[in-house]
């Protein structure tokens, strides 16, 4: 018994000891400096060749600039010759500048932006202000001030270049680039009921939401009623009195939303007669693209026949489940509805196209639970045939040859391997076997030529880099390559890429896939706290591209602190099938936290070196709201949680958002609702380890009050907590170094239980070693 005593006395003794230890351990300014080396700023200068931009000429050939370790190289590409050339004579033309500009030009440092050339004439930007014109034959050049661009970025141009459209007033306004004359396009339009207006609540700006028609004789374009919708009220901080931003902004629970009148105005007709109003009654302002109307640049959901004579559209429910096809003249605004797409949870598009000239509708759809796309007749509204089929999805549609009756779009999940990794295909529309014309096994970005024969393709993979080649269009065949990536220097640094790792979701038998970020001093015979970052979607994933990055987000730079960091693609995320999209529909709090669970218990029972009982999470925005979720829902597993500009509770977002992914909101007679499931600060009484929640106090996407009704209840629930509020930041502070330096020391303090240095401060340490 006394050697069973002294060897518990010697088991709690060490313990102790260890635990002392561990408490007093000190992470030092040399291991901030090496993570902070792994950030982007620092890994992207290490890497050369992983882009081509490429500009084509008239003739079929595009020139590219290449930036390596000497700096920049011009080259001049002829697919139909297969030739990759110096576009010029960078040493006899950084000569002919230096004597011009009365500076020594380096050859490598030769500031075009843009160029054209034809023969032996060549024709650049330099500089941004002076235009450069030169003989090749002789390399004699000559500057010319630049005429500065006439178009603001308010202003959204014809497509015949020679006008603009604007908004003055709340009034649609056209004025001429060349003669400079402005008319005003309506009369009518006041604040809260104007032309084109650019407000869906999170997001909004002075440019006006319009789709020019092909002749640039027309826009299609809405009246944006906002009458009646609640505002939204932010305060700046400064000295003296704060200045208020009040604006229009819907919540899931508000009875009136935005709502758009259908227009179109014909430049053909007198002014009086111009406006054309579309015979329908408002759509609830909604698109199958975004939470938008306004997608990408431009109108989305409206696309133009190519004699100017139609549109094609699509009116969307405010709860998502039904898109209704429509057509309407554009001589009496004459409305035709076609065809229905009807959900039972949300339907949403990866692009859809009109037909013009076969009248025909190709659309997106997941009625099969896979996504794609479907043929319609335009007179009839009948289906005439899937045109895609298969347990893969159709993720965007690049081009459309009417004549060959040709569709070339990216497609994944068809390949072996990751479902995530996009390829490029080609299908007949009349039917036909889908042709891959990338085969390599990696992620694809393509661009086209704009002759249509040839595709432009970089891939990678998150572990190999970037490859740039040439193939035709028709067939996919290897033209040639045009750029080679050089990651060597970033390889000398120490870089190392992070782990690709596939484990089951929380059914057993879903595969999930994400990345591990390990430490580059790595030891296995160690025991690492882990962190899950994660972005819950639903309408993206933790990961993101599965292309090449040399940092992704800051993830190896916590991983440098001495951290395994995991990010995975949860159930409830899109790229893969419908029924895994919509996984959590309705209950937005679950935010696929079971699967990040299930994930990381499995990689921990593959590596010992994963220590399961020191697990912290965070995340920014829908990652702020899932990593408050974690702490809260799952307190036994998550021990630190970092949560960024979280929207806590839909019921203070914006109401497109949350009708989408969680539906109508639904009051029930006992006074709870159908948005309660989701509430982060219903569960304040949960928290037990440590949470750091910060937001921006001028955030007009996710408003404050999200993280507020959070700090609230953990007050009401007397919990400790800590909050930083960024004053006069909006939504995109995550990375500022003031908060990546606190996100830093919250999870080296609390998780890892090491002191961080004092006030780190970014920057200072540059050169050091890693």
């Amino acid at each position: 018994m006394k050697h069973y005593a002294m060897i518990i006395c010697l088991l709690v003794l060490c313990r102790t000891l260890g635990a002392q230890e561990n408490q007093t351990s000190v992470v030092t300014v040399e291991d901030y400096a090496r993570a902070e080396s792994f950030l982007a700023q620092h890994t992207n200068p290490l890497v050369f060749g992983t882009t081509v931009s490429a500009r084509w000429l008239d003739d079929g050939r595009f020139w590219f600039q290449s930036n390596g370790s000497d700096g920049a190289t011009y080259f001049l590409v002829n697919p139909k010759e297969r030739t990759r050339t110096p576009a010029f004579d960078q040493e006899r033309l950084a000569t002919v500048l230096t004597g011009i500009v009365g500076r020594t030009v380096e050859p490598s440092e030769i500031p075009v932006e843009d160029l054209w050339i034809e023969e032996q004439t060549l024709l650049a930007i330099v500089g941004g202000q002076r235009e450069l014109l030169c003989d090749l034959s002789r390399y004699t050049c000559r500057f010319f001030d630049l005429e500065m661009s006439q178009i603001s970025r308010d202003e959204v141009i014809s497509p015949d270049g020679k006008s603009v459209v604007f908004i003055r007033d709340h009034n649609l306004w056209l004025r001429s680039l060349e003669s400079g004359e402005e008319s005003a396009l309506t009369t009518d339009g006041h604040e809260d009921f104007g032309y084109g207006t650019d407000n869906a609540g999170w997001t909004r700006s002075n440019r006006p939401i319009v789709k020019w028609s092909p002749d640039s004789r027309k826009i299609a374009t809405f009246r944006h009623d906002s009458r009646g919708v609640g505002m939204m009220y932010l305060v700046n901080t400064k000295v003296g009195h704060q200045e208020l931003d009040a604006w229009r902004y819907p919540l899931p629970e508000d009875s009136v939303i935005f709502r758009i009148s259908r227009v179109i105005v014909d430049l053909d007709r007198p002014s009086e007669d111009r406006l054309v109003r579309i015979q329908m009654p408002p759509d609830q302002h909604r698109s199958t693209c975004s939470d938008h109307i306004r997608c990408g640049s431009g109108f989305g959901d409206v696309e133009w026949s190519e004699d100017s004579e139609h549109i094609a559209f699509v009116s969307s429910t405010r709860d998502h489940k039904t898109a209704t096809v429509r057509m309407a003249d554009a001589s009496n605004g004459s409305v035709r509805t076609l065809f229905d797409e009807v959900e039972e949870t949300f339907y949403e598009s990866n692009g859809w196209a009109y037909l013009s000239s076969s009248n025909e509708i190709l659309w997106f759809s997941q009625r099969d639970d896979w996504g794609h796309l479907y043929l319609y007749d335009t007179d009839s509204g009948d289906l005439k045939r899937q045109v895609t089929q298969g347990s893969w999805n159709v993720q965007q549609i690049l081009d459309i040859d009417q004549e060959d009756r040709t569709i070339t779009f990216v497609g994944a999940g068809r390949e072996a391997g990751d479902p995530y990794f996009e390829y490029v295909y080609s299908v007949d529309i009349d039917g036909g076997e889908v042709l891959l014309l990338t085969p390599d096994s990696a992620n694809h970005t393509v661009t086209l030529s704009p002759d249509g024969d040839f595709l432009l393709d970089t891939y990678s993979t998150p572990t190999v880099a970037p490859i740039t080649e040439l193939r035709s269009r028709d067939g996919g065949a290897l033209v040639m390559t045009v750029e080679q990536s050089d990651i060597s220097n970033l390889v000398a640094s120490g870089w190392k890429p992070p782990m690709p790792f596939t484990v089951k979701a929380r059914d057993g038998e879903t595969n999930l896939y994400g990345l591990l970020f390990r430490p580059i001093d790595f030891d296995p015979n160690l025991s690492y706290p882990i962190i899950n970052y994660l972005y819950p979607g639903p309408q993206s994933g933790s990961v993101g591209s599965r292309s090449f990055r040399p940092s992704h987000r800051d993830l190896q730079s916590i991983a440098e602190l001495g951290f395994v960091v995991v990010e995975l693609d949860a159930m409830g995320t899109p790229g893969r099938s419908k029924t895994f999209h919509e996984a959590y529909y309705g209950n937005m709090g679950d935010n696929g936290l079971p699967d990040q669970i299930a994930g990381i218990k499995q990689l921990a029972d593959r590596h010992s070196w994963m220590d399961i009982e020191r697990v912290g999470i965070f995340g920014h925005s829908g990652g702020g709201f899932a990593s408050t979720a974690g702490i809260l829902r799952y307190p036994e597993f998550y021990k630190v949680a970092v949560s960024q500009a979280g929207n806590h509770d839909q019921r203070n977002y914006e109401d497109d958002w949350g009708e989408k992914w969680q539906g109508l909101l639904v009051e029930y007679p006992d006074g709870t609702t159908s948005y309660d499931n989701q509430a982060n600060h219903l569960l304040a009484k949960n928290l037990q380890g440590r949470l750091l929640i910060a937001h921006g106090t001028l955030d007009s996407n996710v408003p404050p009050s999200n993280t507020m009704l959070v700090v609230n209840a953990l007050i009401a629930e007397n919990k400790d907590f800590d909050l930083i509020m960024m004053p006069n930041r909006g939504h995109g502070f995550g990375n500022e170094p003031y908060m990546m330096r606190r996100r830093w020391d919250y999870f080296v303090r609390y998780l890892k239980e090491a002191e961080p240095p004092k006030e780190y401060q970014f920057g200072a340490r540059r050169g050091s070693d890693r």
